[in-house]
């Protein structure tokens, strides 16, 4: 019985296909290898026309696998494929190493990454999810049995017994954390939906510049680095935009084929991203194969209730391409309509085009200021004050019948202020709304 090594470090990759392989796989996993903290020893593929239910590769490549991990002093097996319990079990055994499937890559890359309570906990659930399955036979201490002295003696209970007992109570507890901890994320995010600033969710393809775009808008230190998942918390920050003020939150990057279960692992970063009032969809502008990194984002957005939202494309390191200049092209009538979607260019590490990204934003939130000359009386010292703490006064004059204000803020800050008791005088500042598409109308 192959006793597990905890060690494993100097990966053999395994990439199995069922014809056709796109390059671009090879490189994209063995990056996802590398972030892990691996280092890559070989690269096999493996063409699949029917999956084997014990090993996934028929016994030919077996044999191929086992003389190329001897050869490069492998001693691990990394597969870009889902393996059942059995599969990986009896590849364990087979090649005398350590066997990890693609879902099990990427939680570990997750367990690095997650720096936040909530993130931690997220990460641990998952990974006991993933081993609840795994823990049959694939360890062999976990066939002994306990028992043997006074008041444990008979059959007893073996070790892999007890192991998923233990497993289960820390499933439970974790889930309960949890829990507490959405509930408290939930009121936060209620609030910052009271505060009626428009929210706006940074997404895209992993490594596609997405931490590097928050930091230049917000001025912020979010981690950001040339690598897979560099991020994996929600950062959530307020800039200020022409003529009013958004919140952005940061999230974590998506790649192709993302596991199901691996969708819980990071719950509360996708909730930022289905409660957007708006979606930056964040593009590698130099990668070759944007445009198949943008369907695929979309389709892990539709999967988590986020592909109905309006989206602003934004194509990220122009500075990798030759004479790219930074520029805003205006979306025609259907904007979200596949390949009618408005695009900006930009740099996020230079900073061009950053105001062109703004304007944009600002257009398509309609960040509408009230502005005007407000009378308050002496008993609204209250909202005098909290016009004072906005920076919404531009000049101010007092006499025995109150103040006379000259006022420039956001819409949305004067209608939250207009909703609240005593605020019912700065109705008169705020914009009428728009009118509505007459072609809607029409349709009606």
């Amino acid at each position: 019985m192959f006793e597990r090594s905890r060690k494993g470090e100097h990966a053999l990759l395994i990439q199995p296909h069922s014809g056709g392989l796109a390059e671009d796989v090879l490189e994209e996993f063995a990056d996802l290898a590398r972030s892990a903290g691996a280092s890559v020893a070989a690269t096999l593929t493996a063409r699949i026309d029917r999956p084997n239910p014990a090993t996934l590769i028929g016994s030919g490549k077996l044999e191929e696998v086992k003389a190329a991990a001897e050869a490069t002093g492998a001693d691990l097996i990394l597969v870009n494929h889902p393996l059942s319990p059995v599969q990986e079990r009896n590849l364990e055994r087979a090649l005398q190493r350590r066997v990890v499937d693609r879902t099990g890559l990427i939680l570990d890359i997750f367990a690095q990454r997650a720096r936040s309570h909530e993130g931690k906990l997220q990460v641990e659930l998952a990974q006991l999810k993933h081993l609840a399955t795994r823990l049959v036979r694939g360890w062999t201490h976990l066939e002994r049995q306990r028992g043997g002295s006074i008041g444990l003696r008979g059959p007893g209970e073996t070790q892999l017994e007890t192991d998923r007992r233990l497993l289960q109570k820390r499933l439970e507890q974790l889930q309960k954390r949890l829990e507490k901890v959405e509930v408290q994320h939930t009121q936060m995010r209620r609030a910052r939906v009271r505060s009626e600033l428009p929210r706006v969710a940074l997404v895209g393809y992993t490594n596609a510049g997405k931490s590097t775009l928050f930091n230049a808008l917000t001025g912020a230190d979010a981690y950001a680095a040339d690598q897979l998942f560099a991020t994996l918390d929600p950062t959530v920050r307020r800039i200020s935009l022409p003529g009013g003020s958004v919140v952005l939150a940061d999230t974590v990057g998506f790649v192709r084929d993302l596991p199901h279960e691996l969708v819980a692992a990071f719950r509360s970063t996708l909730s930022e991203a289905r409660e957007a009032d708006l979606l930056l969809h964040v593009v590698d502008a130099a990668d070759p194969l944007r445009e198949e990194r943008i369907a695929q984002v979309d389709s892990v957005l539709s999967e988590v209730g986020a592909g109905e939202l309006p989206q602003l494309l934004v194509f990220n390191k122009i500075d990798r391409i030759e004479r790219a200049e930074p520029r805003h092209d205006h979306a025609a009538a259907a904007a979200d309509e596949p390949g009618h979607r408005e695009r900006v260019w930009l740099s996020a590490r230079d900073g061009r085009g950053l105001e062109l990204l703004q304007a944009a934003l600002a257009q398509r939130l309609d960040l509408q200021r009230a502005t005007g000359e407000l009378r308050l009386p002496p008993a609204a010292g209250r909202l005098r004050a909290q016009l004072h703490a906005l920076g919404a006064v531009r000049s101010e004059q007092a006499d025995e019948d109150g103040w006379l204000l000259q006022l420039d803020l956001p819409r949305g800050e004067a209608e939250r202020l207009a909703a609240r008791e005593g605020g019912e005088p700065l109705r008169a500042l705020l914009p009428p709304p728009a009118p509505e598409d007459w072609e809607t109308d029409a349709g009606r």
